[in-house]
């Protein structure tokens, strides 16, 4: 019976120190919906493309 005990105090032990020293990587608030269920950041746009201000005329005019 003592030896159960013992493996679990230490399971516990090993289980808190492995969580502590996790940080902020573990993230122990259950399973999230919605907006709070993105994995990755958005990549930061660095600038707007920029579309052509026309289309030239003679690609209109040939169809």
């Amino acid at each position: 019976m003592w030896k159960i005990v013992v493996g679990f105090v230490l399971f516990a032990a090993l289980s808190m120190y492995v969580i502590i020293t996790a940080g902020d990587k573990a993230d122990m608030g259950g399973e999230k919906h919605g907006a709070d269920a993105v994995h990755a950041p958005e990549p930061a746009a660095s600038a707007p493309a920029a579309a052509p201000a026309s289309a030239p005329a003679s690609a209109a005019s040939a169809q």
